[in-house]
């Protein structure tokens, strides 16, 4: 429960930082999504960051139970697939990341959603 807790309030903080950076800079980050995948060496970089942190929280808190504990492990699950993905396959992202950057309104509704997540992670680490 201890390694639950303190990824809960790392994730959860990590999760609220960014959802509300990006919700009071749409442009900003509409901007970057557009950016990204025009610099392979930052593609790759994140592919890299992404995928040790996805195994590092697999490796540690793969826990498969039916709590709040099964979101930090899906979490890492997410990011380790990401992760692997953006350094074997980085250029089939970018459909994806632009129709992200042209529908704002989805970005938003989905960054409500990890905000809530956020929230939630946090105060069940605190």
């Amino acid at each position: 429960m201890e390694n639950s807790t303190l990824l809960a309030k790392f994730i959860g903080t990590y999760i609220i930082v960014i959802g509300v950076g990006l919700l009071f800079n749409l442009k900003v980050y509409q901007k970057i999504m557009e950016d990204f995948f025009k610099n392979a060496a930052l593609v790759y970089v994140t592919g890299l960051i992404t995928f040790v942190v996805g195994l590092a929280i697999v490796l540690f808190h793969n826990i498969w139970v039916l709590d709040w504990r099964v979101i930090i492990t899906v979490f890492g699950w997410i990011a380790l697939i990401k992760g692997a993905w953006l350094i074997i396959f980085p250029g089939t992202l970018v459909k994806v990341t632009e129709s992200f950057a042209k529908n704002i309104k989805l970005v938003v509704i989905l960054w409500i959603i990890m905000l809530a997540i956020g929230i939630f992670l946090t105060i069940k680490g605190y």
